[in-house]
């Protein structure tokens, strides 16, 4: 039942975000996919899971063996998840890649290689019935629920934390820095007065990935027929609606992102 459940129900917290670490409140608004940029919804898209509106199930069964395989023998799983594996990871599993990497005796480190193969496991069980939802649904909750920073999650808080812009009018390369910072978004950092931190200490590996997605990002997605036509390969047809005045269209600044704003004292 729990597929049919998202399928017309964005829950308000996810077990991601429940088990996050970070100081400070959850910042979090549901924003419906009507009002997301099809510029951020193609970068993500082109970034995290490229073949998933043309592909059947929620993975490649051959693929997700073969990554098995090489996660189980050399520890490191460098193709990533697809999307319904990462939506489902962070709407039901605990925080648990860290789980047994600093352990000095080998035996703590097995036990945390073996719970992080559950947890691929658990993600790779749970996406199928997810899957039936259809790919836009599983794109709208994915971008809601994706994390942009310690306790900073969906493109509604997101767009306005870095770039002070509703997200239907984020531009491709806002877009492609979102998209950069996934799914490692967690390590997100705001400069005073907007913008993501790429040069402070801590945060080269981020800067990598967000730089080689605005590289890579734009032409690929130009390639491929531009913003609107990726967006139709997961049934989102149209531009992004004017969210003047609409319900969860996130068309002003959430209080919770002006609020951390105000904490950080960023706002200059």
């Amino acid at each position: 039942m729990t597929p049919l459940v998202y399928r017309v129900w964005t829950p308000p917290r996810t077990m991601f975000m429940l088990s996050d670490s970070g100081s400070g409140p959850t910042v979090y608004q549901n924003v419906d996919i009507d009002y997301i940029s099809r510029n951020i919804i193609a970068a993500v898209i082109s970034h995290e899971d490229a073949q998933l509106g043309s592909r059947a199930g929620p993975y490649h069964l051959g693929d997700y063996a073969s990554r098995t395989w090489t996660y189980v023998t050399a520890g490191e799983d460098e193709s990533g998840s697809t999307i319904p594996q990462q939506l489902v990871k962070n709407v039901f599993l605990l925080r648990g890649d860290s789980f047994g990497q600093e352990g000095s005796m080998i035996g703590v480190r097995q036990a945390g290689q073996i719970f992080r193969v559950m947890l691929k496991g658990g993600d790779a069980v749970l996406s199928w019935p997810f899957n039936l939802m259809g790919d836009k649904r599983q794109v709208e909750l994915y971008l809601n629920y994706a994390q942009f920073g310690p306790n900073l999650y969906g493109v509604c808080a997101a767009s306005w934390y870095y770039f002070n812009s509703a997200p239907s009018d984020v531009t491709m390369t806002q877009a492609a820095t979102l998209a950069g910072m996934l799914p490692a978004g967690e390590n997100g950092k705001r400069l005073p007065g907007g913008g993501v931190d790429r040069t402070s200490d801590g945060q080269w590996v981020l800067n990598s990935t967000i730089e080689r997605a605005q590289n890579r990002m734009p032409a690929a997605i130009e390639r491929s027929g531009g913003a609107e036509a990726v967006a139709a390969t997961v049934g989102i047809t149209g531009a992004a609606a004017d969210p003047a005045g609409e319900k969860n269209s996130c068309g002003a600044m959430p209080a919770s992102v002006a609020e951390r704003i105000d904490a950080e004292g960023g706002w200059h």
